[in-house]
């Protein structure tokens, strides 16, 4: 990559990825990194900055999460965070211990240090803390740059270009966080704030041409955000070398199949086979009810489908050798790719389901990007805001809101449902305000009246979330008349649902889906 890029080094923090984008929100690029990264990849991003991460284990721990002490010694500015501080003072000789007072929520404090970091900052600063150990000596060489009334909060050594705070400047509650940031890349690293929506399109452009030469490609397409942006992007580069691929596999949205189509081919210009293999799908999906094998299966099926596919381009245009998907960076990190000690959550079709034996190279041309980047890089492609505005929906479609068994009188009755819910949002203009609004169908059925008669139907619950990238997600206060209009509108129009509950689960601790 020819633009400027910090590495962050992930030791399991839960703000991890909410650095990513503080810094890339400066249009300076980063990657996140697992702490157990060798040498060889950090220097294969050519960073001009390294920064390391909070995390949960304490640096003296048996299982602490190990990392080569010798990314100090690069000779490139390093940002500790919170365990990042304790991280830098343990391996530099220093002594870090369980805090007497541990810290956690928001504290003040105080800069003692004329330090490029804090450059600009106010002396007191209100800042978030999230540890309970605590730096008690530091290594050779450091001094003290800030502090709470309980413990060290900042530590400096210029002269090996080596920076580290024990608050968390990402996040909102540390009120100049972000000017912090802002300090370490551009007054310490030196960065050029190049990362733009023309400058990656250009640079993707350019290298997705040079990667495919004059070879066919395929892209699969969902109808949704990610796969659209995607075959746009690839399809400026090669053309008509470029044929989309939209599958039915059973578990899309009512009437899903067809409007995909004529959005992708008359607003988008794209070429694109529908191929309904509905039948294939929920064939392979009788019996199963855990979520993981759900998603494996989709995975693994979709890619039969389009070697099936490409075998039959490949008679008319001799040959394909590529496969475009629209993975996004929250896949990749979801899915363990990037992640060293934090757990996988769940695996993404994209990245979690790929069989061994593919026989297509892959084009992710998103891979490195947040959801709302991907939007952003829509519109400069001048696409359709009514295709960049829908929400997301996930790759395995109706099959990971069917909780147990996905058959089709279960699929059949989730989209009747998910289209009212989806409908009466859209009528309270509430559908562009929100991450994701749908329907789940949960496999309890309770007891219901209906005309005088006993009913004993199965439960629906709607969930609507705000989020910014699907990283983290807040539930919506939906408005009681819509609340009310929805729930009134499924138990009398769809016939097998007699009852609706809705989520009010934030991420984390839940998944904005239910599998």
């Amino acid at each position: 990559m020819d633009t400027s890029s910090i590495v962050i080094l992930d030791f399991g923090s839960q703000y991890t990825q909410l650095i990513a984008r503080r810094i890339r929100e400066q249009n300076v690029f980063s990657v996140v990194l697992p702490c157990t990264a060798p040498i060889e990849a950090i220097n294969a991003q050519k960073p001009i900055g390294i920064i390391l991460s909070g995390g949960p284990c304490s640096v003296y721990d048996a299982d602490a999460p190990p990392s080569d002490p010798r990314v100090l010694a690069l000779g490139l500015p390093v940002l500790g965070i919170c365990y990042g501080l304790q991280y830098i003072t343990h391996h530099l000789g220093g002594k870090v211990r369980s805090a007497d007072k541990r810290e956690y929520g928001q504290a003040d404090v105080t800069l003692i240090d004329d330090t490029p970091l804090f450059d600009g900052l106010k002396p007191t600063q209100t800042v978030w803390m999230s540890h309970g150990d605590e730096a008690l000596e530091l290594p050779e060489g450091f001094h003290l740059t800030a502090k709470t009334a309980n413990a060290v909060a900042g530590i400096a050594n210029p002269e090996k270009r080596i920076w580290a705070v024990q608050f968390h400047p990402e996040v909102h509650h540390t009120r100049q966080g972000t000017a912090l940031l802002r300090n370490f890349l551009f007054k310490i690293c030196n960065a050029t704030p190049d990362w733009t929506a023309e400058h990656f399109i250009q640079s993707t452009i350019t290298a997705i041409r040079h990667k495919v030469g004059g070879g066919q490609v395929i892209c699969g397409l969902s109808g949704g955000v990610d796969s659209a942006v995607a075959a746009v992007l690839v399809h400026r580069a090669v053309g008509d070398q470029l044929t989309c691929i939209f599958v039915n596999n059973g578990v899309l949205r009512k009437h899903e199949f067809f409007k995909v189509q004529e959005s992708m081919r008359d607003k988008l210009g794209l070429k694109v086979v529908a191929v309904d293999a509905s039948g294939r799908f929920l064939g392979k999906l009788v019996g199963v009810s855990d979520p993981e094998t759900k998603r494996k299966i989709i995975g693994n099926e979709f890619i039969e489908v389009f070697d099936d596919e490409a075998k039959r381009i490949a008679e008319q245009s001799g040959g394909v050798d590529w496969l475009v998907q629209g993975t996004l960076y929250p896949d990749v990190i979801e899915s363990s790719s990037v992640k060293g000690p934090s757990q996988t959550i769940k695996s993404h079709h994209n990245v979690g389901g790929l069989p061994e034996t593919m026989k297509l190279k892959l084009i992710e041309p998103l891979r490195d990007l947040f959801k709302d980047e991907v939007r952003r890089i829509g519109r400069d492609l001048k696409m359709p805001e009514e295709i960049l505005q829908r929400q997301p929906f996930p790759g395995p479609g109706l099959a990971v809101r069917i909780l147990g068994e996905v058959t089709p009188e279960r699929v059949a009755l989730l989209q009747e449902a998910d289209e009212i819910v989806v409908t009466e949002i859209r009528a309270a203009g509430l559908y562009q305000q929100i991450w994701q609004s749908f329907a789940v169908l949960l496999p309890v059925k309770s007891v219901g009246v209906m005309g005088d008669q006993r009913t004993y139907a199965y439960t629906c619950a709607i969930r609507a979330v705000h989020s910014e990238d699907g990283m983290t997600a807040d539930w919506v206060p939906l408005p009681y008349e819509v609340l009310k209009t929805i729930s009134s509108r499924i138990v009398n129009e769809v016939r097998g649902i007699n009852r609706v509950v809705y989520d009010i689960t934030s991420k984390p601790p839940g998944t904005i889906e239910w599998e």
